[in-house]
This record gives C-alpha cells, structure tokens and sequence, in this order.
C-alpha cells in the first residue's frame, strides 16, 4: 500500500514536471520568433541610428565643402572692376573706383612732372609714371588691407568665446553680436556692428556674412560664416560648434606664430640686404659727395639708377615671396 502511494506521488510529480517542461519548451518555440523580430528590431535601430548619424556629419561635410567651393568660383568669376572694388572694400575706404581712378592719374601726372623738373632725360617720364599712377595705388590698398585683416584676425577667437558664453548663459545669437560689437574696436566690433544693424533691418545672415567675407576674405571669417549658415540649416548646439572653431582658430594662430618666429632670420637678413645699397650710398655722400654726384648728374649713371633699382625692386619682391608664410 505505501509502495502503491510512493508510485503515485512519483507518477505525479513526473508528469507535472513533465507537464511544465513542455509548456517551457512550448512557449520558448512559439515565443522565439518574437524574440529574434525583437532584437532584430533594435539591432536595425542601432544600425540606423548610426546611419543616419554618417549620413548627417556626411551631408553637413558635403555643404560645408559646397559653400567652399561657391566662394572660391565666386572669387574667380569676378572682372577687373569688381577686384578693384572689393579691394576698396577691403581697406576700408568709403570711395568709388572713378575716385579711385582719379586719384591715381593725378599721382602719375604729379610724379612724372616732378621727374621732368628734376632735370631727368624725358624717356624716364613715362615709366615712372606708370609706376605711380597704377603700382603704388595697387599696393597701398593691398597694404591696407592686410593692415585690416591683420588687427581683424588678433582679436576674433576671442570675440567668438564671447559669443558662446553669451549663447550658452541664454542670451540670443543677435544680442551675442551686438556684445562683441560694443566691447572691440575696429574693424572686428565694426563687422559685428553692421551683422546687428543689418539683422534689425530684415537682411538674412546668410547675406550679412557674404558682405562680410567681400571686406574681410580671411580664412577666419569664411569658417565663421559657413559655420553659422551650416547650423541654421541643420540646427544642432550652436555654442558646442563655434567653441571647436574657436579651438581651430587659436591653433591656427599658434602655428602661424610659429611659423613667423622661424621666418624671422630670413626677413632680418632681407630687410638688410635691400636697406645695405642705401646705406653705402648715404655714407657715400657724407664722405665724398662729387664722387656719388656723377651718377645722377652723368645720363650714363641715371639710367644705371634705374635699372638698379628695377633690380632691387624684383630682388625684393622674390625675397618677399620666399619669407612670406600664409596659413
């Protein structure tokens, strides 16, 4: 009787463990298919995530090299005129390229009636003329403008922190502008100040910054306005992507820095190559005046005068190009 109840209790106990096995097994057969759509489902939406992140960064590089490319062909496409009037715009002057024009051909009248009175052979007269009525005019803009650019590029990372502190303390981008426009002085608070007043009269940025980059075509300032067009189209955090440029744009000055520093004996040596004819001449004519006097008085030594500073002037601009390091 008890061996009959020990069976029965083990019958028991066997089918109900077999009974939960099965149903075990059951679920997890029918129950895995979900499971497997599931995880394929999450993996899919990890994998697209990551796509979709590719393809963001993929598109915002591909606009970013598109705006490059537009402001490079926008550069080659423009005439004689145009260059000249944005290298008005680029030194500053608020004047007309007839103005322009204007003074240039009095300045090569004034030199080449100076030359004459000074009792030099009349053939010079054209020449120098030609000299300074089109190559000093061209090179006092291009000095200018360097000179602009120059005191523009010192202080603009520090003008971009300004803005993103202003951005991430919850001020607006225009508000940001207008700061940066009170607290520095020309031509950086300038070029913020015309941003601001061009925002508060309707223009859209992407019109302000294009103006911008015709005054001050700096590497700096292009980065800056295809940083700030590329994220109003694509949003995104503002302050988190001008902080990284302001990183660039301090890294860039590091090097360039650098690169001055180890240009330095090459443009000291320079510098006393072209000043060392000059400084023999001047002693020269301190210590035996009648033997300098025969090169301007004798037509033979005027000419040697001319080609000699014709010379220097080419030996000059190739030691220019040779110390010149643009970042």
């Amino acid at each position: 009787m008890i061996e009959q109840q020990i069976f029965t209790i083990i019958a028991a106990s066997a089918g109900i463990m077999f009974v939960l096995g099965a149903t075990f097994i059951a679920f997890t057969v029918l129950n895995r298919p979900k499971v497997l759509l599931r995880q394929r489902v999450k993996d899919i939406g990890a994998i697209g995530e990551a796509i979709t992140s590719d393809k963001s960064e993929n598109r915002r590089a591909k606009r970013i090299q598109e705006k490059i490319k537009q402001l490079e062909q926008k550069n080659k496409k423009r005439s004689n005129l145009e260059a000249l009037r944005a290298s008005i715009l680029q030194a500053g002057l608020d004047i007309t390229a007839g103005t322009y024009f204007v003074f240039s051909a009095v300045l090569a009248l004034v030199a080449a009636l100076v030359y004459l009175v000074a009792g030099y052979p009349p053939l010079g007269a054209v020449p120098v003329a030609l000299i300074c009525g089109l190559l000093v005019p061209k090179l006092v803009l291009m000095k200018m403008a360097s000179t602009r650019q120059r005191k523009f590029t010192e202080n603009f990372a520090n003008a971009v922190d300004l803005v993103v502190r202003g951005i991430r303390s919850g001020l607006p981008v225009n508000e940001c502008f207008n700061v940066v426009a009170r607290e520095f002085e020309a031509p950086l608070g300038e070029e913020f100040r015309l941003l601001v007043e061009g925002q508060n009269l309707g223009l859209t940025i992407e019109h302000l910054l294009e103006s911008g980059i015709e005054r001050i075509p700096t590497s700096e300032y292009k980065f800056f306005a295809i940083v700030i067009q590329i994220q109003r189209q694509t949003g995104g955090n503002l302050a988190d992507t001008l902080a990284g440029l302001s990183s660039v744009l301090r890294d860039r000055k590091k090097m360039r820095d650098k690169a001055k520093a180890m240009a330095g004996e090459a443009i000291a040596s320079a510098g006393i190559i072209g000043s060392l004819p000059f400084a023999v001449g001047g002693l020269l004519s301190i210590v035996n005046p009648k033997y300098l006097m025969v090169l301007f008085i004798e037509p033979t030594g005027q000419k040697l005068i001319m080609f000699g500073l014709f010379w220097m002037f080419l030996g000059s601009m190739v030691m220019k190009k040779m110390i010149n390091f643009k970042m």
